[in-house]
């Protein structure tokens, strides 16, 4: 009998259950164990259900393959089996809400790649180098639910994964004012260019409520915990432009920043080179050795070369310089559906099992 958790992937013939799926092969803490998805799934192989859309390039694992895929509005059907789940489906916001909190219920944590939770007050939202206090919600969150095991977690929005853990590690100075253009991957839509032929060759200069996460949402994760509800910060005044690109994978961040207190260029990237946070320190299965990794060359990072450094699971950085109307530019790359989606939830249950919060049930 294996001692590893039982997982179950809510939602998982999507494309982001994909890579749950895929990044979940033999994990050394994790083993899935059940997959649910809609009603048209339910009752088919996962290879019968998923195998005709799979979407990524590395081949469905073996281990998946016959697995009967459950209806995800089964929910003590799909819970009754598994320790925990994680959740990656497409549906309302409020029907969202609605699920996860009904898995919850049952005294089943939830790891959740949607935003209907992000701004619940008491549910956490992580990366969990950044902000892993936030934890400190849950409980609060249970006594709500009404269950001593249960609870929703979040992971962020993924075109802010680039840029804010570049920003963090320079919080000492005080950031004040950021502007991020963020160029976002196709993939960051569910999409491939097989059926989105229309991004071949072009540029949408919209991706809709992106701009509105993505300057809000890093001043939650850099808010604080206070009577069981997180509190967002009101610095730094964030303003974004979110542009999708024919790109398959990879998020890009263009950040103009200014500084109360101004650093150095070569404290900047010293900070950047010798950031790390809890997921480091514990060594915990998914964290990237390197969260941020600096480039001198003027054309680094490029998003074919670096997105999947550290398995996708790290930050590059490049083109650092000072700026006439602000104090400082850089360029910055992550992994869109890895440490942007499914890679960065797994890396907050890894976080949540170490600390006790996921556990046999």
């Amino acid at each position: 009998m294996s001692n590893k958790l039982k997982v179950g992937i809510v939602g998982g013939t999507g494309m982001v259950g994909q890579r749950f799926v895929a990044l979940l092969e033999n994990h050394p803490w994790f083993e899935v164990t059940s997959i649910a998805a809609s009603a048209n799934s339910a009752g088919k192989t996962y290879e019968e259900a998923a195998g005709g859309r799979w979407k990524l390039s590395t081949p469905m694992p073996e281990a998946v393959k016959n697995i009967m895929v459950k209806d995800a509005s089964q929910v003590e059907n799909v819970a009754s089996e598994v320790d925990f789940v994680f959740c990656a489906v497409d549906m309302k916001k409020e029907e969202i809400k609605a699920l996860e909190e009904a898995y919850a219920k049952t005294g089943t944590p939830v790891v959740s790649n949607n935003s209907a939770h992000r701004w619940t007050p008491d549910v956490p939202m992580v990366i969990p180098e950044i902000n892993p206090d936030h934890l400190e919600v849950i409980e609060y969150q249970r006594k709500r639910l009404g269950t001593s095991t249960g609870f929703i977690a979040v992971k962020p929005n993924c075109s802010i994964q680039s840029y804010v853990p570049a920003l963090h590690a320079l919080k000492e100075y005080e950031p004040s004012q950021v502007v991020a253009c963020t160029y976002q991957a196709i993939s960051g839509a569910g999409k491939t260019f097989k059926d989105w032929p229309e991004m071949v060759d072009n540029v949408i200069p919209f991706i809709g409520g992106e701009e509105e996460k993505s300057e809000q949402e890093p001043l939650r994760i850099w808010g604080r915990v206070e009577k069981g509800a997180i509190v967002k910060a009101s610095s730094p005044v964030i303003t974004t432009q979110c542009i999708r690109v024919p790109v398959t994978d990879g998020h890009m961040a263009a950040t103009f920043v200014t500084f109360r207190n101004k650093p150095s260029k070569d404290e900047i990237i010293s900070l950047w080179r010798n950031f790390k946070g809890i997921p480091q320190e514990l060594n915990l299965p998914s964290a990237p050795k390197q969260f941020i990794t600096y480039f001198e060359e003027d054309n680094r990072p490029q998003t074919r070369l670096d997105r999947d450094i550290e398995n996708g699971m790290g930050v590059s950085v490049g083109r650092l310089r000072e700026d006439s109307l602000y104090d400082y530019k850089f360029v910055s790359l992550s992994h869109n559906t890895v440490r942007g989606a499914a890679g960065g939830a797994v890396l907050i249950a890894e976080l949540l099992k170490a600390q006790g919060y996921i556990a046999k049930k």
